[in-house]
């Protein structure tokens, strides 16, 4: 099986409460920038917007 070259696990934060909800993984090769997504934050209980931790 092939390996995850050049991808990186993230950790998705909600801008309004800061909650550190979800995990995923870019391609920081093909897509250098931080990554933002419209995600259901559990603590706001409404779809915020989430960018990548530092």
């Amino acid at each position: 099986m092939a390996k995850n070259k050049g991808r990186e696990s993230i950790i998705l934060k909600c801008t309004v409460c800061g909650e550190e909800t979800y995990l995923s993984s870019s391609n920081k090769k093909k897509h250098p920038e931080r990554l933002e997504r419209n995600k259901y934050c559990p603590r706001c209980q409404k779809v915020t917007v989430h960018k990548e931790k530092k």
